[in-house]
């Protein structure tokens, strides 16, 4: 990644803020260890549809200007801004921790969530692997996954995927919000472009694995237009369901947003602001559970019915929620059988069931 100059919107929950006179200083990436005591997040958000989520990461390599976690930053005494995508906190015992939330007697095999706030496969995770290691944990005792990711670099770990989905319920979701390769550079700027993300959904697709496309975020005035050729693309490297959310800028990402659009893309700026407008109720943000995935009016009407139709014609099922998962992948329901099990053996006779797994 290159250097690029430091810029963060005001932080509300710090007494201070930092304008530079000229020139801002530029940065490089910096990397801190969390050494939280658990790494299982719970949630019960009726939009996202999980209980349970993980997140080895806080910050984002893949510096997305429309990220809706960038406000998460600002609690640890970080900027929404540059500080999101280059100030990464690792959570280096995170496979550790998992397996000790696995052996508590309180749990009982609910479905996981990768990805609940930011991307569980951005760049440090090619160095760091806590994802596999986490993944790895998850097949050892058969819970369910589901993994939500832009980054092609979920290819890598097929492996593991493939031995947890003999054991339990699997599923990934590709983000794609642009075929335009130009606007995804200009907005999501370190992910790989959408084809070689659709390369990655065939790949996976290929293995078995069951694989939702994600137009996420829906961008009105700039992406909505691109919906039938990502859905096209999907079902041809084959996709079984496909999914959609609409953009919505919570806090400081509206700044943020605005000013990567004017500076990348200017013609489109007052364009993309007056349709997100209108499909927000005249605002730039709607935080209501069930309008907030989706948008209203109708120009938000508009871009379902397209995404909708596109769907049926490639026979894309649709999924639901911010993941986007289709229904068999929900969390499970109290009188289902789990697939959850604890590995009877400690010491080395684990390791043997480890290395027999994933031989």
């Amino acid at each position: 990644m290159k250097l690029v100059p430091a810029r963060n919107p005001p932080n509300p929950w710090e007494s201070h803020h930092v304008e530079y006179f000229g020139e801002a200083p530029s940065i490089d990436v910096v990397v801190y260890e969390d050494h939280s005591k658990g790494i299982l997040a719970e949630n019960d958000s009726p939009d996202v549809g999980f209980r349970w989520s993980l997140n080895p990461y806080r910050g984002c390599g893949h510096a997305c200007a429309y990220c809706y976690a960038r406000p998460s930053h600002e609690y640890l005494g970080f900027g929404a801004g540059t500080d999101f995508d280059r100030r990464i906190v690792v959570k280096p015992k995170a496979p550790e921790l998992l397996r000790q939330a696995f052996d508590k007697k309180s749990w009982v095999g609910e479905l996981v969530m990768f990805s609940g706030n930011t991307d569980c496969y951005q760049p440090l995770e090619a160095s760091y692997r806590l994802t596999r290691g986490c993944l790895e944990v998850c097949a050892e005792y058969g819970n369910p996954v589901y993994v939500i990711t832009k980054a092609a670099l979920v290819e890598r770990d097929v492996d593991v995927l493939q031995s947890l989905q003999k054991e339990a319920r699997v599923g990934v979701t590709l983000s794609i919000p642009f075929w335009n390769a130009d606007h995804a550079r200009a907005i999501e700027p370190y992910v790989p472009t959408p084809r070689r993300r659709m390369q990655a959904v065939r790949k996976l697709s290929a293995a078995g694995i069951d694989v939702n496309v994600n137009v996420a975020p829906v961008i009105p005035g700039l992406n909505d237009r691109q919906i039938p050729s990502i859905l096209e693309a999907a079902a041809d490297a084959g996709a079984k369901t496909a999914a959609m959310v609409m953009l919505r800028l919570p806090g400081p990402v509206k700044q943020v947003f605005e000013e990567r659009l004017r500076a990348a893309l200017p013609l489109s700026v007052e364009k993309v602001l007056a349709r997100t407008r209108e499909t927000r109720g005249g605002k730039l943000n709607d935080p209501r559970f069930g309008s907030r995935m989706t948008g209203e009016g109708v120009y938000a009407d508009a871009i379902k019915k397209l995404f909708e139709t596109t769907a049926e014609r490639l026979g894309l099922k649709i999924g639901n929620g911010a993941s986007g998962a289709p229904s068999s992948l929900r969390a499970r329901d109290d009188d289902e059988p789990t697939t959850f099990r604890r590995p009877l053996a400690k010491g080395p006779q684990l390791e043997l069931f480890r290395l027999a797994l994933f031989k």
